[in-house]
């Protein structure tokens, strides 16, 4: 969780997808002009994902909107037809004694079962090719997030709205479009329907489709109404609903099952897991009852109009104003098929309105604007493979959507070859320094130079090759050994002498000549059985391995070693000492000792740099530097001459390298 990161601004979140309500009569038409618009811009959208997608799915989907629509009304016909035919075969016998011949049935039968077996067919066509373009638009959209998630700017993961946007986006993207534009079709063809059942049904009397569409229209009202209720809830419960994920997810994260256990907090967290459910559940009970209380209220006065208009029809069969018995069918099925499709098309206007709505998220997901990019049309070119100057001019930061300065006016200049270390406390604006440098960020004040330039002159992708970086929060991936390492340049063609010679200068080699595949051995057990889980210490190896792999200029270490063991440490920095020559260094390190190779010392304290130095001039000052130092230094302190051990390990010869703390035992890298 970032800096910055607080309560979801939800109402404003919200008034983002609220059309503003008329505030009088004269604002209804152009209230209703702007719902109507965004409604079909938003499905114009998702129609457009859609061809982008898969151009023949849309052209499918059209042609079935136009089947689906007419084939009932055609199978409506064809059983009237047979109805009457079976009742006028009833007719000539009771009258003749004599069955009618079985051609007189027969043609009206096998246009019966015709039409179902053909219409079965088209519909079972349909659906096979529908199952798997739904995977190829559900693959479309989910790679289309993931390439805008690669552009958009770190600054925007620290904003809430962005992660509810980027929450939303991601869970109903995938599916919701296709749903969303299958539904609209079925409007279409639910539409067509009633239309040819009103045509039939107005040769009995043209005021009872009238009587059926009046009587939905509360129905309409209702669920429209309780669409929107529940899905302006929603966001406005994204907070929960994110906290119950969490605390779920966190109860079978393996990574952390260990401590769970031990210190007993799984009472805790599933305790707070039904508290926030109780919360969620109540609003949502709520909109549930209250809709279902007047759905059943207009379904009782549907179901008494729908009674009536029965009655009516009959009685005109027995007044004989209808005369064949199968008309009877035509017609009361008529009605049935325009009350019920003029539910289903409430019902499914509702969904398709929801489901745009939700598509809004996908929307403001894809409409982030990325604002790390060159501020010059030809950006400036990067020279490579040479030293390179670092200046910071008054830099101020603060993270978005606050106002505390991290960084408050910085002023530091790195020549080419400096050897620079940032000391301080957790907190005093180190890794922020670096995100700065590396252009993660844009400072909120003064300028950054590299080589002279404003480092927004250069085209950020060109600007990231420069760096070898090591995180704290280092990457730990789902893959082999061999792509682990070579992550740190992955444009660079894969020589496994490479790979090897880069594990061998951060140690990680010694384990990995212990894992049953060597460097073809899959790291941890995401998707394959035989993955093999390692311990920090070994992962941290490997990422250092990544900033030995990479050809860069410009070597970044934040806390490389924090998860070595002494020995260790000491023998990756020996590595260090070798690799950083003729580069520029700044890394970031709590074991001081480390500090004592640079020859540039920057200590920050609350975001400001307080001193710089060499090792032999900050101490001499005694000054923080000093006081940070000594502190780690009393445990080498003798309480005899009061002087401190330095002890030095050397590691260079081959053959007295031997595997350090962090190797499992019995050749299992993941115990310890």
């Amino acid at each position: 969780m970032g800096p910055g990161f607080g309560p979801p601004p939800n109402e404003e979140m919200n008034a983002k997808l609220k059309e503003p309500k008329p505030e009088s009569a004269k604002e209804v038409p152009a209230y209703l002009k702007s719902v109507i618009s965004k409604f079909f811009s938003r499905l114009f959208y998702i129609a457009g994902l859609i061809w982008e997608a898969k151009p023949s799915l849309l052209i499918l989907m059209v042609f079935m909107a136009i089947f689906n629509g007419v084939m009932p009304v055609i199978g409506s016909l064809i059983s009237a037809n047979l109805l009457t035919k079976l009742a006028q075969a009833i007719v000539i016998f009771a009258e003749t004694k004599e069955p009618v011949s079985l051609g007189f049935v027969f043609v009206p039968l096998l246009m019966q079962f015709g039409f179902l077996f053909f219409n079965n067919l088209v519909n079972q066509i349909n659906q096979i090719i529908t199952n798997i373009s739904s995977e190829i638009v559900t693959n479309h959209i989910k790679v289309k997030i993931m390439n805008k998630a690669k552009e958009v700017d770190l600054a925007s993961f620290d904003m809430p709205d962005f992660y509810e946007r980027l929450e939303n986006a991601n869970r109903e993207a995938g599916v919701r479009p296709i749903n969303v534009l299958r539904s609209s079709f079925s409007v279409v063809s639910t539409i067509i329907s009633i239309a040819s059942y009103i045509i039939i049904l107005s040769t009995v009397a043209w005021w009872m489709p009238l009587v059926v569409i009046v009587v939905s229209a509360p129905s309409a009202y209702i669920t429209m109404k309780y669409r929107k209720k529940n899905f302006l809830y929603m966001r406005r419960r994204s907070k929960d609903r994110r906290q119950l994920n969490y605390y779920s997810d966190i109860m079978v994260n393996k990574d952390l099952v260990k401590e769970i256990k031990l210190f007993g907090l799984s009472e805790t967290f599933i305790n707070r897991y039904k508290e926030v459910f109780k919360k969620y559940f109540r609003g949502i009970k709520k909109l549930v009852l209250a809709e279902g209380a007047w759905s059943i209220a207009i379904s009782v006065v549907t179901t008494v109009v729908n009674c009536l208009l029965f009655l009516y029809i009959a009685n005109q069969v027995r007044i004989g104003q209808i005369e064949a018995i199968g008309n009877y069918s035509l017609y009361t099925g008529a009605l049935n098929s325009i009350s019920s499709g003029v539910a289903a098309f409430i019902s499914t206007i509702s969904t398709i309105y929801e489901g745009t709505l939700f598509i809004d998220n996908m929307i403001l997901f894809m409409n982030e604007k990325k604002t790390i990019v060159a501020k010059e049309q030809i950006p400036a070119p990067i020279e490579r493979h040479c030293g390179h100057t670092i200046e910071f001019s008054h830099v101020s930061f603060s993270y978005p959507g606050t106002t505390r300065k991290v960084l408050d006016d910085i002023n530091l200049k790195l020549d080419a070859g400096d050897t620079a270390v940032l000391v301080g406390l957790n907190g005093a604006g180190k890794t922020t320094l670096i995100k700065l440098l590396t252009r993660l960020y844009d400072p909120t004040e003064g300028v950054i130079y590299l080589d002279g330039r404003n480092i927004q002159e250069y085209d950020p992708a060109d600007l990231y090759k420069i760096f070898g970086i090591i995180f704290q929060d280092f990457g730990k991936y789902a893959v082999t050994v061999t792509e682990n390492i070579s992550f740190g340049q992955v444009d660079r063609v894969i020589e496994q002498e490479n790979i090897e010679h880069a594990a061998k200068q951060s140690s990680a080699d010694l384990f990995i000549d212990l894992l049953p595949q060597k460097y073809d051995t899959p790291l941890m057990r995401y998707f394959e059985t035989n993955g093999i889980e390692l311990s920090i210490g070994q992962w941290q190896k490997l990422s250092i391995a990544r900033a030995f792999y990479s050809d860069s200029d410009i070597l970044i270490l934040d806390e490389p070693t924090a998860s070595l063991d002494a020995i260790a440490e000491q023998e990756i920095f020996n590595q260090f000492d070798e690799l950083r020559k003729d580069k520029t260094t700044l890394f970031v390190s709590h074991r001081l000792s480390s500090a004592t190779t640079a020859n540039k010392i920057i200590v920050l304290e609350q975001g400001r740099i307080i001193e710089t130095g060499d090792h032999k001039t900050l101490m001499a000052a005694r000054g923080k530097y000093y006081e940070l130092f000594s502190t780690q230094a009393k445990r080498y302190i003798s309480s005899e001459d009061e002087t401190i051990r330095v002890e030095n390990y050397e590691s260079g010869r081959e053959g007295n390298r031997q595997p350090t703390a962090d190797r499992g035992a019995h050749g299992n890298p993941g115990d310890r």
